[in-house]
């Protein structure tokens, strides 16, 4: 008598838990599908023409980057490191550049842009 109680009171609340193990093992079926599927190979990508071409820097541009023709991807790595090394980005705001003499030139006579703005405002000096 006493384990048919036991029982009643197991299926009472196991009522509760057998549809939260219903809803587990669904889910678990969902992930052990997903992860028989082969994974794809990622394709090498091949860069752009258009931004290995060398390009000639203008005088303004040159006092910071030199006066070598360049990839513009080169062209942005010297900058930056022209930023960096002479600490020119806003302490308190990351993404805006404050320009020193050599840079204002550059930058149209603007004392502070941001970095998205930089890139379109240094394309105007390449040719």
């Amino acid at each position: 008598m006493a384990a048919k109680k036991g029982a009643k009171k197991a299926a009472k609340k196991g009522g509760a838990k057998k549809s939260g193990g219903a809803k587990k093992a669904a889910k678990g079926g969902a992930k052990k599908s997903a992860a028989k599927k082969p994974a794809k190979k990622a394709a090498k990508r091949t860069p752009n023409a258009a931004f290995m071409k060398p390009m000639q820097p203008s005088a303004a541009l040159g006092a910071v980057v030199g006066n070598n023709p360049m990839p513009r991807t080169e062209v942005t790595k010297k900058l930056w490191g022209y930023i960096k090394k002479n600490n020119l980005q806003d302490p308190k705001e990351r993404r805006m550049i404050v320009a020193d003499d050599k840079m204002k030139p550059v930058f149209g006579g603007k004392g502070r842009v941001s970095m998205f703005e930089m890139t379109k405002l240094v394309n105007k000096h390449l040719k």
